[in-house]
């Protein structure tokens, strides 16, 4: 691709991502703090992916995805996951009318554009699978019948990591299916003064306002899969994904006995359209390595196994990616 279609494609992509600016200065109006998640929030809706986010309770996970949908103009439903739900509390079910004498289809809180699946782990695997299905297909089969989920379809998952009395973890097989897993910590001191102002003030609670509608984002998709990704950097991606399978090609050998397997092919494609929207992000029509080792660990920490022996240790995840990001050469 000659400099001339970089520079026009740069430019269009520039003047196209402006939205961003006004996303993320509403969401800024109701969320103090916690970037990284609202950026993580973006660029699942961007790449067209879900996010499973892992917290203790009381850090905005639900209030993100919840303004997010405000500002985006779109439907939300929030699913509680207990113990005894069902897969067509998610999905809907079939309901017999005696006044008709046929059966009706109603339709369950998946059909909406933003789903927040509060507390995924608590649910045994049917409702698991049910959920998965619709984020995999984005479609619900109701009966013999087989509905088309609404554009644009965000799933967040939330998993409360230090409650796991009574919890049904999600198998890795469904783990998969997340583009993104985030990691959301506790604010900072100032931020959480802030929180604390915000909540004890006599003003009305902030609401952000409508910036851009579904379709908007449905376009941005388009565009992102646009941005220029050069063969040097397809490489470096397959090399992050290789190093987790065989670390040893990449001068890594204290990994081999702590990596049970590695990432799937998913993880390729996701790191690739992940980059891309980070650079549509930070307004460029074109990836660089740059892009790719900021959205890394999001893509790699849930799709990385690790051995009985690096758990013993106490080695996360996230200490294996790091070292691979370390290892693997920039281009």
């Amino acid at each position: 691709m000659d400099s001339i279609n970089i520079k026009e494609l740069n430019d269009r992509i520039s003047e196209e991502s402006k939205f961003v600016d006004m996303l993320t200065l509403e969401m800024g109006k109701v969320i103090v703090g916690q970037k990284g998640l609202v950026e993580s929030l973006l660029i699942a809706l961007l790449s067209d992916g879900h996010i499973l986010l892992e917290g203790v309770p009381g850090l905005a996970k639900t209030l993100a995805i919840n303004t997010l949908a405000k500002a985006v103009n779109a439907q939300f439903s929030r699913i509680q996951f207990t113990p005894d739900l069902l897969p067509a509390d998610v999905v809907g079910t079939l309901i017999y009318s005696q006044k008709n004498e046929q059966f009706n289809i109603k339709k369950g809180p998946i059909f909406a554009n933003f789903i927040l699946a509060d507390e995924i782990n608590r649910s045994p695997a049917k409702v698991q699978s049910a959920l998965l299905e619709a984020m995999q297909e984005r479609q619900v089969t109701i009966g013999d019948q087989t509905f088309p989920l609404p554009k644009p379809f965000l799933v967040m998952a939330t998993q409360n990591p230090i409650e796991q009395e009574g919890t049904y973890p999600l198998p890795e097989a469904q783990v998969d299916r997340f583009m993104l897993k985030c990691v959301v910590d506790y604010p900072k001191k100032e931020e959480e003064k802030l929180i604390v102002r915000m909540n004890n003030s006599t003003e009305a609670f902030p609401t952000p306002s409508p910036v851009v509608t579904p379709e908007d984002i449905v376009r941005a998709r388009d565009i992102v899969r646009q941005v220029y990704m050069d063969e040097k950097i397809e490489r470096y991606i397959v090399d992050m994904v290789f190093a987790t399978r065989t670390p040893s090609d990449y001068k890594l050998d204290k990994l081999k006995d702590m990596i049970s397997y590695g990432a799937s092919p998913r993880a390729s494609i996701a790191l690739s359209r992940c980059a891309k929207a980070y650079a549509f992000i930070k307004r460029r029509g074109y990836v660089i390595p740059e892009d790719v080792r900021a959205v890394c660990p999001q893509v790699l920490r849930h799709r990385v196994g690790l051995s009985y022996e690096a758990q013993a240790e106490n080695i996360r995840p996230d200490d294996v990616v790091a070292e691979i990001i370390n290892a693997v050469e920039v281009p």
